[in-house]
């Protein structure tokens, strides 16, 4: 089936429900919270950064998913295959986080005794501050990392669910951001330097159903001194009419149909991971480094992740037929199982 454009506009039509799905390579449709049509209980907005840096990373986010806000840091330290993580939950905001409705606009401040947390707009690009006192029993965590975002391509998708007409996930993931700044955990001062370290920024706006699996892969770098990185993914509703896979090259987007997560049989992290795509323009491998696992279960509110980080190699053909060959690139691959 097609790939189809989003055209410009309003995501939600007058009903509250998708106006267009599809894909594009920049901001298109126009999320307004107060378009939805479905309970606020119902609707998921979220910022999730992750900053690789070669040895350690940085992961921070925050989100509103109606019933629950949720801040969270992770540190990775994978000379060591570990990583520590500092959470905080607050009951039925409802809004009142204030997510921005546009990735290219506003700013999200979170500000709780145990976690600080804020991702700032800046000329040129963004800036992530973090403050955890308390992070690892006490060892404590600080810093601040600017991220470069100079005119370039993301992936945008516009996804409906079959059978939920009020549900949608309005989603963005910017890639290839350059990091530069240092993170402080534990008084060892950790540096990110720009040739080397790079983040991602998922932007999630949507009314979600009740159960979903999804799989998420993605990694950034430097591939002959030009940035280079790819998102994919699926499970995210129904991406018939559009998928979220994407190459990025100095910038620009080359669009893929379908890729296929081709998982270890029992174990995450204990054996390589293979990837396909239906067009035959990527192929790759992924040998696994650390699996951030996580697992919840509230009876109403289930979660089963495993956010495998690791690094990548293969093959990729851009659109205009080039083929691209990678090895070690830095990244992570996930499964995610929710009942929430």
């Amino acid at each position: 089936m097609a790939q189809i454009e989003l055209g410009v506009g309003d995501l939600l039509d007058r009903r509250g429900r998708l106006a267009e799905a599809g894909w594009a390579r920049r901001e298109a449709r126009r999320y307004r919270r107060a378009a939805i049509a479905a309970s606020p209980l119902r609707i998921k907005e979220w910022d999730y950064y992750c900053v690789l840096a070669g040895d350690y990373g940085l992961a921070a986010v925050v989100a509103d998913n109606g019933y629950m806000g949720f801040a969270s840091v992770v540190w990775l330290d994978f000379r060591v295959r570990s990583f520590a993580t500092e959470s905080v939950i607050t009951p039925f905001p409802l809004g009142r986080m204030g997510m921005p409705q546009s990735a290219d606009e506003g700013d999200v401040v979170f500000d709780h005794p145990r976690l600080k947390l804020a991702f700032r707009h800046m000329p040129g690009g963004r800036r992530l501050t973090v403050d955890c006192p308390a992070f690892d029993k006490g060892r404590g965590l600080r810093g601040a990392l600017d991220l470069a975002q100079p005119p370039m391509d993301r992936m945008v998708i516009a996804t409906p669910w079959p059978d939920a007409p009020k549900a949608f996930y309005y989603n963005q993931k910017i890639n290839c951001l350059a990091a530069a700044g240092e993170v402080v955990v534990g008084g060892e001062t950790y540096g990110f330097q720009p040739d080397r370290a790079f983040g991602v920024l998922d932007w999630g706006r949507g009314v979600w159903t009740y159960r979903n699996t999804w799989y998420w892969g993605s990694a950034s770098g430097l591939l002959d001194g030009r940035p280079f990185g790819f998102n994919i993914g699926y499970g995210f509703g129904d991406t018939s009419a559009a998928s979220e896979n994407m190459v990025f090259v100095d910038g620009a987007a080359h669009k893929l149909d379908q890729v296929t997560f081709h998982l270890p049989a029992g174990t995450f992290d204990g054996a390589p991971w293979r990837f396909s795509s239906n067009d035959g323009r990527l192929e790759m491998t992924f040998d696994p480094i650390l699996d951030r696992a996580d697992a919840t279960d509230l009876r109403i509110l289930r979660t089963d992740t495993h956010q495998v980080f690791g690094r990548f190699s293969g093959a990729a053909v851009l659109d205009d037929g080039r083929r691209l060959e990678f090895r070690d690139l830095l990244g992570f691959a996930e499964k995610v199982e929710n009942a929430w």
